[in-house]
């Protein structure tokens, strides 16, 4: 099973920018998006189903233009779940969740703290989501949580470790993130790759991306019943939708 994960930082930007060819010839079986910032019926659906993604589900923010998710398959789930139930998560629209035989996939935006009011709403959200996860894992055990988690983990993970002030590697963040992975998942990037300096994040500023001024903030975490099915993990940084770029992670189901 081959998933992709990607901040699109907006679904309509990045068609104009090629992303369905783009998505044509990458040919998941199931991609995760974050960051849409549109409502479905904002779309055309149809440039979707001709890729082949016949079975594709949104979950927008409440607010338009902002935030958003979506899963994309090939084929259909067995159950699509949207959202968490958590009132503060769901108006922002930042998780939704496909179920299959053999795994479960959810594409998750976790918040930006761009300032004091978000960062103590990214905080809340880091509680409420590794309480959910914790129990939807006993329910379903082999899961994959992919997405934007705006935290880069470990000095490799940032072009400039020197940045411990700045939301996104703020000790604590890290500190949860770390914390995220030992309650049961894998940094499947990270498990394949030990000593590998590549990012997935780059900002619009200074010519960052060519400059490989960049952050990994972009996750294909796999729970451990899946650890034996991790195949491949990478960061396909060629892709330029986005000020992100796609990572993907092939597990033998």
């Amino acid at each position: 099973m081959k998933i992709v994960s990607y901040n699109v930082n907006g679904i309509r930007a990045a068609l104009k920018k090629g992303f369905i060819e783009w998505l044509t010839a990458t040919g998941p079986d199931v991609i995760c998006l974050q960051e849409i910032k549109a409502m479905e019926d904002q779309l055309d659906l149809e440039v979707f189903t001709e890729a082949g993604y016949k079975f594709n589900y949104w979950f927008s923010a409440q607010k338009k233009g902002y935030s958003g998710v979506a899963i994309l398959c090939k084929t259909e789930p067995k159950h699509i779940e949207f959202g968490t139930g958590i009132e503060s998560m769901d108006f922002e629209g930042r998780n939704i969740r496909v179920d299959y035989d053999g795994v479960s996939v959810m594409s998750m935006y976790l918040p930006s703290g761009t300032n004091d009011a978000r960062l103590s709403h990214k905080f809340e959200y880091m509680n409420l989501i590794q309480e959910y996860l914790t129990e939807l894992q006993t329910e379903k055990p082999n899961l994959v949580v992919c997405g934007d988690y705006n935290i880069c983990h470990e000095e490799i993970d940032i072009h400039n470790p020197k940045m411990k002030g700045v939301s996104g590697f703020l000790p604590e963040e890290r500190e949860w993130l770390g914390a995220f992975i030992d309650s049961g998942f894998i940094d499947s990037f990270r498990y394949l790759n030990p000593e590998r300096q590549e990012y997935s994040w780059w900002s619009y500023r200074a010519n960052s991306r060519a400059n490989n001024k960049g952050w990994r903030l972009d996750y294909a975490m796999v729970s451990k019943p899946l650890q034996e099915k991790i195949k491949r993990s990478v960061i396909l940084t060629e892709a330029v939708h986005s000020d992100h770029c796609p990572i993907l992670l092939e597990l033998d189901l």
